[in-house]
């Protein structure tokens, strides 16, 4: 493979982790806000007041993508700082950041690839409707994605409706580690279920726009599931396993509607499409995204609840800061399930990263070799999908800074820039070096080996 117009390298970012709420283009407060308020929520009781202070120096970060050689910038629009309410109200700083930070991105000949919607609805929206469950935050969610289409769609090419809905609905509803932090399952399937809705409403209306010449889908996250033995019910097991993550939102936005067997396992409590819903969802996607950063075991157990698996982690992988086990092999086997399941449609990887412990700046510089290892083994498995027939056409590190991880606070790094949350210091680690060097010489070939890390023995960039 050969790094040209068809292949885009980048880094992502999302609104809510690295904007901040400066006084310049102010937001209204989103449900993480209401979250972090809650003692005990987030690590260190931090929040996302500031966090890279993004809005005021983005300028700045867009230097940092240049020196980093990046083709493509994935970040997300703040909904509650266009539209503070939700509705109504428009927030004319607030788009025009937006509209300031996309200029400067294709000035800089770096592709803007926008998320709408990360995970920061406006909290009015929470406490009026009840957010997500309510049927009319899909009809408000199409609405304001239309102003951001007629707004940036001229320059915005790349677009993705929502970020990792399985994360909104099972982290925010069912597990309640995040916001809004319910732990209803009930309510966490309406919550899937309305945002797909939101997902097929906005892609009807992106392609009845005038600015509907780029393309549209939606960021999946997905383990991979490996049967724990090559027994039939362990495979079968691991299939379901596979289909109640990615094929949750996967299957809805190709085929019109949950796969088989969710359906089967979970009857009446699994909400019903109309008619409508299915026509709108069914192929509301132009390109398969997927964030990956690891897999585990599945093995069958009829007592595990409704779809008799369960999941044993891998007892001899190392393991990032997340307490993940490092499995760049699951990348590959997910990139080929999710491309023969959907239509072999062009696939995009939208994160694949990882956090080290006690990262800090000596000397001006950040040593993280094993980001780099990390980076470097996960992109050889795609490569291997791409000999496979995957259609694969970028690749996005998570993240571009150190930013705030959700209910991590600041305790988890993830980025190819070292931010110093107090002083807003960036530094360039290691990875990021070698990632631009590798993006300079345009990756690896597929028919040769990895090139050599250009980072030496001392830290140093060759």
């Amino acid at each position: 493979m050969t790094s040209d117009n068809s292949f885009l390298w980048g880094s992502a970012t999302s609104a809510f982790q690295i904007e901040g709420s400066s006084q310049e283009a102010e937001r209204g407060p989103s449900i993480w806000d209401a979250f972090c308020d809650i003692p005990g929520n987030i690590a260190d009781g931090q929040t996302g007041q500031q966090t890279c202070d993004h809005v005021r120096r983005f300028r700045d970060d867009i230097t940092l993508m240049k020196s980093l050689n990046l083709q493509a910038y994935r970040f997300s629009v703040s909904w509650p700082r266009v539209i503070p309410e939700g509705v109504g109200r428009i927030n004319a700083d607030g788009l025009d950041f937006y509209d300031r930070l996309v200029d400067e991105l294709v000035a800089a000949n770096i592709v803007p690839c926008l998320t709408l919607y990360h995970w920061d609805l406006p909290n009015a929206l929470q406490k009026r409707l009840g957010g997500w469950e309510h049927p009319d935050t899909a009809k408000h969610f199409a609405d304001y994605s239309t102003l951001i289409f007629d707004r940036l769609g001229d320059r915005v090419k790349h677009w993705f409706t929502i970020n990792e809905p399985w994360c909104i609905a099972f982290g925010g509803y069912i597990g309640g580690n995040f916001a809004p932090g319910v732990q209803d399952r009930a309510r966490g399937f309406q919550v899937g279920h309305q945002l797909l809705r939101a997902h097929a409403l906005t892609v009807a209306a992106f392609r009845n726009h005038k600015h509907s010449d780029g393309a549209i889908g939606i960021g999946l996250n997905c383990d991979f599931m490996f049967p724990a033995t090559d027994t039939s019910a362990d495979r079968d097991a691991a299939q379901r396993a596979i289909l109640d993550m990615a094929g949750w939102f996967g299957d809805p936005v190709w085929f019109g509607d949950y796969p088989k067997e969710l359906r089967d396992a979970y009857g009446d409590i699994l909400p019903t499409y109309s008619d409508e819903d299915q026509r709108l969802l069914k192929k509301s996607i132009d390109f398969i995204a997927t964030n990956y950063y690891f897999s585990d075991i599945v093995r069958a157990n009829p007592d595990a609840g409704p779809l008799a698996y369960e999941r044993i982690t891998y007892p001899d992988r190392p393991r990032t800061a997340m307490g993940w086990p490092i499995v760049p092999e699951g990348l590959e086997s997910l990139l080929i399930w999710l491309s023969k399941r959907y239509g072999e449609l062009p696939v995009y990887i939208t994160e694949n990263g990882i956090a080290l412990p006690d990262e800090t700046v000596e000397d001006g510089k950040v040593h993280d070799a094993e980001r780099i290892e990390y980076i470097r083994t996960h992109f050889d498995a795609a490569r291997r999908a791409m000999d496979a027939g995957v259609d694969l056409r970028g690749y996005f590190v998570w993240s571009l800074l150190d930013n705030f991880e959700w209910a991590h606070g600041f305790t988890k790094r993830f980025g190819l820039v070292h931010c110093d949350f107090e002083t807003q210091e960036r530094t360039i680690k290691d990875s990021g070096l070698w990632y631009a060097d590798w993006i300079a010489n345009g990756g690896w070939d597929a028919n040769e080996s990895p090139k050599p890390c250009c980072i030496n023995t001392a830290g140093e960039c060759q």
